[in-house]
């Protein structure tokens, strides 16, 4: 599900979309990789943001 910035709600902060411009900054600043580390780490583990740390070796 992208996010549609028309509908009011929480986001869902579990989860990495790597379709959207600023949750891609927000996260590879957060975890201190690039673009290219984030996309790769989704791609092998999924979009949780847990797996994503794990995967990375960080937390």
């Amino acid at each position: 599900m992208s996010d549609n910035l028309q509908k009011a709600g929480s986001q869902d902060r579990s989860r990495i979309n790597v379709h959207e411009e600023w949750e891609v900054r927000h996260w590879t600043e957060a975890l201190g990789v690039s673009r290219e580390e984030l996309e790769r780490a989704v791609k092998a583990v999924g979009p949780s943001v847990d797996a994503v740390r794990a995967h990375l070796g960080r937390r």
